[in-house]
């Protein structure tokens, strides 16, 4: 049985993998800081804090359209 047939059999194994779709927004966090940081450091400018804030809500919607808007 190949992999097309096995997801095939499987009911709603399709969503399966969507509860770690919540633990994306994780990945935000180390870049949000890495971004606080570089500002205060005086590498960058404060520009950057608005972009790395602006990944973080548009991963925030991403995850919130990917689940349908039920907020799992």
């Amino acid at each position: 049985m190949n992999w097309l047939e096995t997801k095939r059999s499987a009911p709603h194994s399709h969503h399966a993998g969507h509860s770690g779709h919540r633990w994306m927004i994780a990945c935000c966090i180390p870049i949000l800081v890495v971004a606080v940081m570089l500002v205060a450091t005086g590498v960058v400018g404060a520009g950057l804090i608005f972009g790395a804030t602006m990944c973080t809500v548009m991963m925030a919607m991403m995850m919130a359209m990917m689940s349908g808007g039920s907020g799992k």
